[in-house]
Parts: structure tokens; sequence; C-alpha cells
């Protein structure tokens, strides 16, 4: 089972914990050497923190305490410990990306969503483990070896954020950064029982995160609840020149629709897709949350969303062919450094042709207009956000859902619509499995509905 954090926050919501503060209740220091105990005893055995910042995470957290103390607040994470994925600049302190060609990289400067924590006053505890290169969800594959499932450590964390994912869950941090191109936030926050979401594309910056793939590529917040992520995600967001797909849009408070409840919301549960092929458990618990949404006076209401088969070979196409590019010229030079999964991956995608590559950006733009027929209908749709529960670490294929299939796939595939679309999606815990295994319910809507979907999953969230 997870490790509880046993530190003075007993895990309280951020909002809590920055009123404790600012009331002298408790200090930054003792949640911070709260959080750099759980490292000390979880990490050993999980391998969430491959690299550990506890002196410079002590004197950050004595800095934050005498602004508090001096009445300069910067805003609700200042003081909170904060892990990043290991894909993430941070100035003079090494980021690896998960590969041994990397393994002593130092940047010269932060990326912009680690500068936006700092200049909140989040506390920095370390780096967090990332599949290689950020390519793959399994989570087992870095030159660190794998994070392993806090509730059970013969089993995936997922990936790529997998070690944000772990260390959230067990209280080595209160809230992490990640990044999500095929599910990269959600499937780990699926499967360790956290909460994760990729916004909108364009919202956050992505200056300063090691690229995977450029029409793909998101970054996003995990955390334990609901209302934490939404903290979390108004500090991240604001414009960025140094990023082309970054988005000019007014600040938002995303926290504002917390707690207006899922009366008169309509929630729309797409059929065939989403509901094929899933493990029992993940079905039945997804079901239930979604009864849950209705019982709370939402309106729910059958869809259908066409094409989904193209949507998800678009996203493999398109993810084969950038990756391929970012990474040539190091498959050229250093071949022996790479995962062997990871290096075949890369290499498959040098196959693809041009044509296939520009059909499957033009289905790319028709699947964004797709949803957004969909979503005209609905508020948000409510899918399962992975459609097993953890593999165990090594596994290949499964057959959970009755028919077989890669373990890669059944962990991505209910995750990818949303990256191909650019739409915002979070993933929320909703249940266990029989061997007590986490399961989340995926929420998607339009663009820019980040608030809405937080507070469907709050109330979901507040029943569970």
């Amino acid at each position: 089972m997870a490790t509880s954090a046993t530190s003075p926050d007993n895990g309280e919501s951020i909002a809590v914990l920055s009123e404790r503060l600012r009331q002298g209740a408790t200090s930054s220091v003792d949640l911070t050497a709260a959080a750099l105990e759980r490292v000390e005893v979880d990490n050993p055995r999980l391998n969430a923190v491959v690299t550990l910042l506890a002196d410079a995470a002590l004197r950050e957290a004595e800095a934050a305490d005498q602004e508090i103390r001096a009445g300069r607040w910067r805003g609700p994470l200042h003081g909170i410990p904060v892990g990043v994925k290991d894909i993430i600049d941070t100035a003079r302190i090494r980021t690896t990306v998960g590969s041994a060609i990397y393994r002593d990289r130092v940047p010269d400067a932060d990326a912009e969503v680690v500068h936006r924590i700092r200049e909140a006053g989040a506390v920095v505890i370390g780096k967090l483990h990332t599949h290689e290169f950020a390519y793959g969800p399994t989570g087992d594959a870095s030159c660190f070896g794998p994070v392993r499932n806090p509730h059970d450590p013969q089993r995936m964390a997922g990936g790529s954020s997998g070690g944000s994912a772990v260390a959230v869950a067990t209280g080595m941090c209160v809230a992490a950064l990640g990044s999500d191109t095929g599910g990269s936030v959600r499937v780990p926050a699926s499967l360790c029982g956290v909460v994760g979401m990729k916004p909108t594309f364009g919202r956050i910056s992505r200056y300063g995160v090691f690229p995977l793939s450029w029409t793909l590529d998101h970054m996003g917040p995990l955390t334990r609840t609901v209302s934490d992520n939404a903290h979390v995600l108004g500090v991240l967001c604001g414009h960025d020149d140094r990023d082309p797909a970054s988005v000019r849009r007014d600040a938002e408070d995303f926290t504002r629709e917390l707690d207006l409840g899922v009366r008169g919301l309509t929630i729309g549960v797409p059929d065939d897709y989403y509901f094929d092929q899933l493990d029992p458990d993940v079905d039945r618990q997804v079901r239930a949350a979604i009864q849950t949404l209705e019982d709370l006076g939402a309106l729910v209401k059958p869809v259908t969303v066409l094409g989904l088969a193209a949507i998800r070979d678009a996203h493999r196409t398109v993810i084969s062919v950038e990756a391929y590019s970012v990474h040539r010229d190091r498959l050229e030079q250093h071949p022996d450094l790479f995962d062997a999964t990871v290096r075949q991956r890369l290499l498959d995608g040098g196959a693809v042709t041009g044509w296939d590559y520009a059909e499957a950006l033009r289905l790319l733009q028709e699947s964004r207009r797709t949803f957004s027929d969909v979503l005209g209908e609905v508020d948000a749709l409510a899918t399962p956000s992975v459609a097993i529960t953890a593999p165990t670490i090594g596994q290949v294929q499964t057959d959970a859902a009755g028919v077989e299939e890669t373990v890669r796939w059944a962990l991505t595939r209910l995750a990818v619509p949303m990256n191909v679309t650019g739409l915002p999606s979070l993933s929320v815990p909703c249940g266990v499995s029989r061997d007590g295994l986490p399961i989340g319910m995926q929420l998607s809507g339009p663009a820019w509905s980040e608030a809405r979907l937080y507070r469907i999953g709050r109330a979901l969230e507040a029943r569970w």
C-alpha cells in the first residue's frame, strides 16, 4: 500500500497549508524537512527522486519563512515543497532527461515553469524520475532504473511523469511539475491515485523543457487534490514569447468554480472507444463515478465521437516523426547509450513517409473540429483515464480487458486524443480495484475550460 506522509501537513490542501504558514502555525522548514524525510524513507524502494536538493531546499524554506513572517507573502505556493520532472531545466542543477547521454548535464537557466514556481515562493525539493526522454508511459526505462508504484512496488507507476506522481502520492512533495505528450501526466496520476491536469495547448510555456513532440507536448501539474491542482495551474500559466505555441490569455483564478457543484452541468459519456476493452474494475468504478455525478445533479448524456481510431493513429505518426527529428543526431552519435526500447521506437519514426506525416497533421485539424462539435453539446466528457490498473514492472503485454494488447497501448490509448486536440483533460481518482490499485476518471472539456473541469473533479473528489 502507499505510504502516508507523516508530516505536519497531514495531507492538507495547499490553501490550508498556506494559511497555516501565514498564521505561524507551521513553517516551511518543517514542511520541507518532513518532505525530505519521506524521500529518505520511501525513495530507496520507489525511485521517484533522482536528484535530491536537501540543503538548497532547506535554505529556500528558511528564506520563505523569513519573508512570510515579514508580511511579504507571495501567494499560495509560498513555502510549499514542490518537485520538478527531470526533463525540465533547472539552473545549476543537473537535468538528465532520464538518459545516460545527459546524466551529468547542468543547464545554465531555469525553464519558464521553474522560474514561475520560484517567483511564487515554492521550495524545490528535487528532480523527479522520468522515462528516458519522456518517451514512454511505463516509467521503467531510464538510466536510473524503473520508478515504482507506491501502492505496490512491483508494479509500474506509469510514465513519463511517474516520479512526479509517486513523489506527490507519498508526501515527498506537495505538488510536482510534469509533462504530457500522450498521457504522461494523466497516466501516472491514474495509476498512483493523484490528480493530474493536461491543460489547453499553449496555456503553459514549454521553454526550457526537453522536447518530445513540438505539436503534442504540454506541461501540467500533479497534486494530491483538485484544489491544489487549480492553485498550481494558476502559477504556471502565462504568455512566453520564447515558446512559439504560447497563447496570450488573461490571468485566471482556476479555483473560482470549485464549490459550485455539478447541478445543471451536462456530462457527455462517449460510447464504444472509451468504454471498450476495459479492465472490469476500471469499467465498474468509472461507471459508478459517472452515476455519482448524476446523483449530484448533473445531466449525463450519451455522445458519439467519430473517427477516434484515426485520431489515435495520427497521434502515433506525429509523435514518431517529431521524436525522431529531435533525436536523429544523437541516434547516429550515441546509439548504444539509448534504452533499447526507446531507441527502436525512435528509429521506427525515421521510416515514416512525408505524406503519412502530412496526412496525420490534417487529421489533427479535423479531430479538433470533431471534439469541438461534441463539446458544443455538453460541458465536459467523462471517460476512464487508463484502460487498466498498474501492470507489473517489465510487463509488455496485457489481457486484463479480455483482449491481448501491448501494455504501452493499454496505458495511453484513452489519453492520446486530448493531446491531438490540445483540449484540457483532468485525471481524478475515482476508486480502487479489488486488489487495491488506484483508478482514475478523465474529465475533458472545450479549450480554456480548466476551471469547469476542476469544478466537476472537486464534486467527485468530495464523494469518493
